[in-house]
C-alpha cells in the first residue's frame, strides 16, 4: 500500500515496515493548489518526515514510546499537479483502502481542503462522527475567488455534511464576517481565540463518540511557527496545542483519524515550524493510536 516509494530516511521515525501489523497509517497529501497567499505546503509531509528524526521516540508527557505504537508510513499520495478535483478524489481512495483495513489514517498536509475528502470517506464509517478542528481560519467559506474547492472552503463543507452540531472549531482568529455569522447560527460549536479551556470543557459531551482532528499549524502563533501559508498573528502557543493534543488523548473520545496541514517549508529555514509539526504527529501517534 505504498503511496509512493519512500528514499532512504523518508519515513516517519519509527515507522514499522509491516503495514499488516500497523494500527495507524501515515500517508501525505502534497496538494496545495488552490494556495490563496504563500503557496509550498505541498513539499510539508516529506520535511516533517524528515526532520522527525531529531525527535525521541519516548513522549515524557504521555509515558509511551513509538516503539510501542505500531503505524506504518505510506509515503506520499501522487497527486496530479494543478488538479483539485483528481487529487482530492485520489485522496478519497485512499483513505477508504486505509478505512477498509480498519486501520487509522494520520494524513499529513498540504494545505487544508485536503481534509474534506478524508473526513468524508470517514464519516461513512462513522455516522455519528464529530470533528475538532484547531485553526486560525475559520475555512467556513462557501467558495473563494469562485472556487468552492478550495482550502477557505473544508470546514464548511464538512459542517455541511456531518450537522453544523458536530463541528467544534477551536483557536479561530480569522475569517469573513459572514463566516463568523454563519458559525454563531448554524450550530458550530464555535470557540474563537482559545484552545485549552473550551476543548476540555467540550470533550465530557463527546465521551464514547467517533471523533477526527484536524490542525492546521497556523493555529500556532507565527513566532512558533512561522513556515506557513498564511501566518496569522495572536496565536497560541506550541505548549498550549500539545496540551490539547494530550487532552483529547486522555479523554473517553474515540478518536478514528487525524491530519495536520499546512506546513510549508520553504518560509522557516530554521524547520522550527516542521520540528513542531512532527512533535505533535508523535503526540498523536502516541495518545490516540492504541497498542
Amino acid at each position: 500500500m505504498r503511496a509512493e516509494e519512500a528514499y532512504s530516511g523518508n519515513v516517519f521515525i519509527a515507522a514499522k515496515a509491516d503495514l499488516e501489523e500497523a494500527r495507524a497509517v501515515i500517508y501525505g497529501m502534497p496538494m496545495d493548489w488552490t494556495a490563496s497567499f504563500r503557496p509550498g505546503s505541498r513539499f510539508g509531509p516529506r520535511r516533517i518526515r524528515e526532520v522527525s528524526l531529531v525527535l525521541e521516540e519516548y513522549s515524557p508527557h504521555l509515558g509511551r514510546e513509538l516503539g510501542e505504537v505500531p503505524f506504518y508510513d505510506a509515503g506520499d499520495i501522487p497527486l496530479p499537479f494543478g488538479n483539485p478535483g483528481r487529487s482530492l478524489e485520489k485522496i478519497g481512495r485512499f483513505v477508504a483502502e486505509v478505512l477498509q483495513r480498519d486501520k487509522m489514517p494520520i494524513g499529513l498536509g498540504g494545505e487544508h481542503l485536503v481534509t474534506w475528502p478524508v473526513v468524508r470517506e470517514v464519516y461513512k464509517h462513522f455516522p455519528d462522527l464529530a470533528v475538532i478542528h484547531m485553526d486560525a481560519h475559520a475555512d467556513l467559506r462557501t467558495e473563494y475567488e469562485g472556487e468552492t474547492l478550495s482550502h477557505a472552503t473544508p470546514l464548511r463543507k464538512i459542517a455541511e455534511l456531518i450537522g453544523p452540531e458536530n463541528v467544534i472549531q477551536l483557536g479561530i482568529r480569522s475569517g469573513t464576517r459572514e463566516e463568523f455569522e454563519y458559525a454563531a447560527s448554524s450550530g458550530i460549536r464555535f470557540h474563537p481565540f482559545e484552545v485549552l479551556k473550551p476543548l476540555v470543557e467540550e470533550l465530557p459531551a463527546l465521551a464514547g463518540r467517533p471523533v477526527y482532528v484536524t490542525v492546521d499549524i497556523d493555529v500556532l502563533d507565527p513566532a512558533f511557527a512561522p513556515g506557513t501559508g498564511t501566518p496569522e498573528p495572536a496565536g497560541i502557543t506550541s505548549r498550549e496545542l500539545m496540551e490539547s493534543l494530550h487532552a483529547i488523548a486522555r479523554s473517553e473520545v474515540k478518536v478514528v483519524g487525524a491530519d495536520l496541514v499546512e506546513v510549508a517549508p520553504a518560509y522557516d529555514p530554521t524547520d522550527q515550524t516542521a520540528v513542531a509539526a512532527a512533535k505533535m504527529v508523535r503526540e498523536m501517534l502516541l495518545g490516540f493510536v492504541p497498542a
